[in-house]
């Protein structure tokens, strides 16, 4: 009985590893897929938004 629960918390540790390694592994795909550019041009909308906004009040 006692080398099962054993087993137990070994699983459960490979499935959390397995989970934050697919995390990072999808976050670093998903960042490549978008280019540096479309960043850059979203942060400049933001900043035009945020700067018109301080304007009007």
């Amino acid at each position: 009985m006692q080398q099962e629960k054993d087993n137990f918390w070994v699983y459960i540790g490979g499935v959390i590893a397995v989970a934050i390694t697919l995390t990072v592994l999808f976050k670093g795909t998903h960042k490549e897929a978008i280019p540096d550019q479309a960043y850059a041009e979203t942060a400049k909308q933001i900043d035009s938004q945020i700067a018109k906004t301080k304007q009007q009040k």
